[in-house]
């Protein structure tokens, strides 16, 4: 049964695939012949948009196994579909064995093994194509399963970066070149025969695009050009004569920009939905609701959110690149018991400012966030990457990064706030007594609604930037797409708006008043924000007076959000 639904779920994908891409564009294919022969081999591309494999499936007759960025197989809907079809996830940053030892098994098997040997989208300098090094990957994979490796280069999929690809009844044209299959060379020592692939796929992916652009008499506007290039710019449609398309106007952009951010929130919301269908209430009704809320209205925010005694964690921050410590909250699952921080030292020791990085709800990774403690480190901060309770180092086993943070068991998310909040404060206490005066923090969504908690009861900080915090709970529980299945079961277990508001003088930013100095906040809001509103970020910027807000033309989810948030920072000194 396993077999036969990757069959149907492959070739479903690969005709969804042709008919979509014959609808917009028009694929022209060299040497189709040289992808389709028997036995196992690993396709080597070029990687210019986020489209090329899917491009390159449609165009060859054999079913390819792609290696897929691990970053997306965390998110249950997309990592669902990326298995369907048969793709493994690949860490871009270091050799995983997991993902050798799948590549290598497929390989054996008689598979079509598919990968990006630049380990991301590139153009221009960066990419291959125009002589840039490419990683060590697939030659090691070829020498080690005992495989060849047919090089491609595809060229004009970055046009589907512009919504007039789309739109337009004129289809652009996309070029796929296939080259001959490169051996493995058994009988050459290993690392002569990994340097020989190397040389000569390196000499086949120049081959083929030359080969491209002489067959098919390409202009430089046909040529790579980054993603954020294409998607501001008309691109031109091949005719007799080619001129350069103007530029978009402000509205198109912005049309554009909210359609994609609706359609990147929405499919994210939905993944978020699949995944709280795997928790209920179970034992939690509403009489035990009731009695924790009534015990909570007895509390301030200050009682909710206090600090135990010393835990003895100062003695612990060292030259060390992690700290861990039981955390003063005890849940019934002992791996979410370890609170635990990644340190980032800069020069000046721990004396020097230290930012607080607080990743959102199932962050898939926290790679982004390493490249920007080593920024932060070159301004003379320190920085810590806090795991957030039920994220990280801290997934009971048998589960997925954060899907327990927020469920329908409100009194666990309420209890997760509150140990995020408290193990907090006892790092900074015990970083205060290893010299440093000063903090700030870098927040995303859920790590940006236990940031303004933080902000309710401390107050030594230089910045608080909040990237899409949920301030308004009341939303983000009875109203937001994200949660359509929590409201489900809290209907089912008659769980009232009225009954959950009790709680919100501890748990929702939005009701209480900022400790710190009001100046220091940053809240930086998505326009096209599905889950944390525009409307709702102003409306707490507005009361936590002399905030600031910035506003960002993106949805919840993107990466344009965290550069600008930076640069506004860096705009504040």
């Amino acid at each position: 049964m396993r077999s036969m639904f990757h069959s149907l779920a492959n070739h479903a994908a690969r005709l969804l695939m042709k008919l979509l891409f014959a609808c917009v564009a028009r694929v022209r294919v060299i040497r189709r012949e040289n992808a389709n022969h028997d036995g196992g081999f690993l396709l080597a591309a070029n990687h210019i948009s986020h489209f090329d494999p899917f491009i390159i499936s449609s165009v060859v007759r054999r079913k390819i196994d792609w290696m897929a960025m691990a970053e997306f197989f965390p998110y249950p809907v997309l990592g669902f579909l990326l298995r369907a079809v048969d793709a493994f996830p690949a860490d871009r940053h270091r050799a995983d064995r997991t993902t050798i030892r799948t590549a290598i098994e497929r390989l054996k098997h008689g598979r079509i093994v598919g990968v990006f040997p630049e380990g991301g989208i590139r153009d221009g300098a960066r990419s291959l194509l125009e002589g840039a090094p490419m990683r060590p990957g697939a030659s090691t994979l070829a020498h080690i399963a005992g495989a060849p490796i047919v090089p491609s280069v595809i060229v004009g999929s970055d046009r589907l970066y512009s919504k007039k690809s789309w739109l337009s009844l004129r289809r652009p044209p996309i070029w796929v070149a296939f080259g001959d299959p490169i051996p493995h060379f058994p009988n050459l020592e290993k690392s002569a025969a990994r340097a020989r692939i190397e040389r000569e796929l390196a000499a086949a992916f120049k081959i083929l695009y030359a080969e491209l652009r002489e067959t098919f008499s390409l202009t430089p506007d046909d040529l790579p050009h980054p993603p954020r290039e294409r998607m501001q710019v008309e691109l031109p449609i091949e005719e007799t004569a080619r001129s350069h398309a103007p530029k978009l106007s402000g509205p198109r952009v912005r049309t554009f920009r909210r359609f994609t951010a609706i359609a990147v929130d929405s499919l994210m919301c939905t993944s978020m939905n699949v995944m709280q269908s795997r928790h209920r209430l179970h034992a939690r009704s509403r009489d035990e609701f009731e009695r924790y809320v009534a015990e909570c209205e007895q509390l301030t925010a200050h009682d909710f959110y206090a600090v135990p005694r010393d835990c003895g964690l100062a003695g612990e921050i060292g030259d060390g690149a992690t700290v861990t410590w039981r955390s003063p909250i005890s849940t019934k699952f002992p791996a979410n018991n370890i609170a635990r921080a990644d340190l980032f030292a800069c020069a000046r020791g721990w004396s020097a400012p230290t930012v607080l990085m607080l990743h959102a709800l199932m962050s898939a990774s926290d790679k982004g966030y390493r490249r920007w403690a080593a920024r932060f480190n070159e301004l003379g901060w320190n920085a810590c990457f806090v795991h957030l309770p039920y994220h990280y180092s801290r997934v009971p086993r048998g589960y997925w990064n954060g899907e327990l943070a927020i469920t329908a068991d409100l009194i666990r998310n309420a209890e997760g706030l509150r140990q995020g909040v408290i193990e907090l404060r006892q790092l900074m206490a015990a970083l205060r007594e290893r010299g440093c005066r000063e903090f700030g923090v870098l927040g995303t969504s859920y790590g940006g609604w236990i940031g303004a908690l933080l902000a309710i009861v401390e107050r030594d900080f230089r910045f608080l930037a909040l990237m899409a915090p949920i301030v308004n709970v009341e939303h983000a529980i009875w109203e937001s797409p994200a949660s359509a299945f929590m409201r489900r079961e809290l209907h089912r277990a008659k769980i009232e708006r009225s009954l959950v508001a009790r709680h919100f003088h501890l748990s929702s930013p939005t009701h209480n008043q900022p400790l710190c100095r009001a100046d220091c906040v940053l809240f930086v809001a998505g326009e096209f924000d599905l889950i944390a509103r525009l409307a709702d970020i102003e409306k707490i910027q507005q009361k936590w007076s002399g905030s600031e807000l910035l506003r960002v033309p993106q949805g919840h989810f993107g990466y344009r959000m965290i550069r600008e948030t930076i640069a506004r920072l860096k705009e504040r000194g």
